[in-house]
């Protein structure tokens, strides 16, 4: 055969080789390049800072305009930024100027201080009437030196792998239905879709990449569709995030995106080695799935146990101590007494239950117990880590229910019935020689996580189960954008814990003595736990879910309804009403919401109110061996 003729056979095999060799490099180099091409612009405009006159309106505009270029660099490696080393975007674009948001793993060490830096930070601070070239130029050299730890080897060799690809576009996806369109990080409101259209047609570049360069763990021609039309659909949206249509994004688009990506880590057997995917669960087929993450085990020392009849008996058990005032020191108080079942297991009657002693009032509004498994840290200021530990501390509490730890368990113990039912149960907590507190608050906790699982209108609508109406979905635009609710409250859960789903936020509001708002609240909060003046009068940021039937509202009850608790936001909480609060975490400023967007965010809200199954209380509780015991009353008496 003639050499021609074989390099005419042999030249599409040459060229197909060099095709795929390409388009593996365009994927493996999309990363390195990104992160060179925006250590470049930072670059830039850290000299350009050098030579600017900050009290000049040009060289300020031309600065703002290369901030947008970075950010725009920055938004091309967007995805796996976050996801490869999340404390890191802190630095690049962080956006507060210190943090103390504690993230689960507060559970294993102590909260510290986190400095933000970056774009955001660099964008407001051009801003404030006083600048400082020093202290803009810090706040870019901060993100440069952010910029080489994505760098580094420990880093960069997590891109060999298909694994690594699913993990970071969960948490994009999560991201795009929570934080990208609210201007959570977006210091320039007007430019939030625009940064999102550029981003999603930056991604979209990237998946092409992914399937040329990883033929066995695509992305389905149905997912690459999918990320299509959403393209389309935001090309079509007004560049507004305010006249945005989130509701239709997150349900049609981002939603079903998230199922599908899902579906690939199932498929592929996706492994993770990052913090980052602690909580995260691949179960979920929905972003509003009570599946989709986890806070807490519900199930404390019983946590081995999987056997649903052994889980059951469990809950019994849970049930029964639950309404039992034998919990409590003088045996009238039980967990009922304060968190009432048809009040939504909380106490809409009162600002604060009764002390213990019935002499004076708890400093705090007794929390709903729905849902309460889906935070890290527990209690308004996030003193407790675990469920079963703050059941202990309240039992034990002199100012709640009075209990000696070893009184309650020998009381428990003169009880047939819980004798019986913990004896069988000792036998799955190997580590235990005899039964004690811990059992007890476990098999509590277990039963009332329990009334977490339920969906709510919302929800089914989001999982297209259900349809909703036009005042919700307006109220949910109105909440992620012009009301900024969502820029605190996190779906799927609508408390202060965002993807990924391992940190607590806490926020200062500026919460009123009354509503004559001629004090703050004298209650500090997290600065009891975690000293500093950024937690000074913060408090967790709770779950919007069933906020309709769970008043009155804030640490101190002192909102009686939800139209007063939207308008304390409309007008800039504390600050807004003249209160002194320095570091309040929620702008000052009115948000200006009609009273049809405030009665359209309440009707969202409500769409949030979850269809909870009561139980009936036990007529009676375990008799005592003790006879002076055997007069408590199911429930309690106050």
């Amino acid at each position: 055969m003639k050499k021609t003729t074989l390099l005419l056979i042999a030249l599409p095999l040459i060229l197909l080789a060099f095709k795929k060799y390409n388009t593996a490099s365009d994927y493996s180099n999309s990363y390195n390049y990104g992160i060179l091409d925006l250590q470049k612009k930072l670059e830039s405009l850290e000299t350009m800072i050098r030579s600017s006159e900050l009290n000049k309106t040009d060289d300020v505009l031309k600065l703002r305009s290369e901030i947008n270029v970075c950010r725009s660099k920055m938004k091309r490696v967007d995805i796996w930024l976050r996801y490869l080393e999340p404390i890191s975007y802190k630095r690049i674009n962080g956006p507060l100027p210190v943090e103390w948001e504690t993230e689960v793993f507060e559970k294993f060490e102590k909260p510290y201080k986190r400095e933000g830096a970056g774009l955001t930070l660099a964008w407001l601070y051009l801003d404030e009437d006083t600048k400082e070239r020093d202290s803009l130029t810090k706040l870019i050299q901060a993100a440069l030196k952010a910029v080489k730890i994505y760098q580094q080897d420990s880093i960069t060799k997590e891109l060999k792998d298909y694994h690594h690809f699913f993990l970071c576009n969960r948490l994009f996806l999560l991201n795009l239905a929570t934080i990208y369109t609210t201007g959570f990080e977006c210091p320039q409101t007007d430019l939030v879709i625009e940064e999102l259209q550029n981003m999603l047609m930056y991604v979209q570049e990237l998946n092409r990449n992914f399937n040329n360069a990883f033929t066995t763990t695509q992305l389905s021609s149905n997912y690459l569709r999918k990320f299509e039309e959403t393209i389309a659909f935001v090309k079509e949206q007004p560049k507004d995030h305010e006249k945005f249509d989130h509701y239709l994004f997150v349900k049609e688009f981002v939603n079903p995106l998230f199922a599908m990506n899902q579906e690939f880590i199932k498929l592929y057997n996706v492994k993770s080695k990052s913090h980052v995917d602690y909580s995260l669960t691949k179960e979920a087929t929905s972003i509003f799935s009570k599946t989709l993450y986890n806070g807490q085990n519900a199930k404390g020392v019983f946590a081995n146990i999987s056997d649903t009849l052994v889980l059951a008996e469990i809950e019994q058990l849970g049930k029964l101590l639950f309404y039992d005032p034998i919990l409590s020191g003088n045996n009238l108080r039980s967990c009922a007494s304060c968190h009432i079942p048809s009040h939504s297991y909380t106490d809409t009657l009162k600002n604060a239950a009764l002390q213990f002693d019935q002499k004076g009032f708890l400093e705090r509004n007794t929390p709903t117990l729905l849902n309460v498994g889906y935070n890290h840290l527990l209690m308004q200021d996030g003193f407790h880590i675990s469920l079963q530990n703050q059941a202990r501390a309240v039992i034990t509490s002199s100012l709640e229910m009075g209990s000696d730890e070893n009184e309650v368990v020998k009381k428990i113990l003169s009880c047939d019935t819980y004798k019986a039912g913990f004896s069988k149960l000792l036998k799955y907590t190997k580590s235990y020689k005899e039964i004690d507190l811990d059992h007890i608050s476990s098999a509590l906790t277990l039963y009332y996580t329990k009334f977490s699982r339920y969906n709510s209108a919302f929800d089914l609508a989001m999982n297209h189960k259900k349809e909703t109406d036009q005042k919700v979905k307006r109220g949910y635009n109105v909440f992620m954008s012009k009301a900024q609710c969502a820029t605190c409250h996190f779906a799927p859960q609508f408390n202060g814990v965002k993807p990924p789903y391992v940190g607590s936020e806490f926020e200062v509001l500026g919460v009123p003595e009354d509503t004559t708002y001629k004090k703050l609240s004298k209650d500090k909060g997290r600065y009891f736990i975690n000293p500093a003046k950024e937690t000074e009068n913060a408090f967790r940021t709770g779950t919007v879910r069933n906020a309709d039937k769970t008043k009155p509202y804030m640490h101190n009850g002192v909102f009686k309804t939800m139209m007063q608790l939207v308008d304390f936001y409309d007008g800039g909480g504390g600050v807004g009403r003249g209160l002194l609060v320095p570091n309040q975490t929620l702008s000052g400023d009115s948000l200006h919401l009609t009273k049809q967007e405030k009665l359209d965010l309440i009707a969202f809200i409500s769409s949030l109110n979850e269809d909870i199954v009561l139980e009936k209380t036990p007529e009676q509780l375990p008799r005592s061996k003790h006879k002076k015991l055997n007069n408590r009353k199911p429930g309690g008496t106050y």
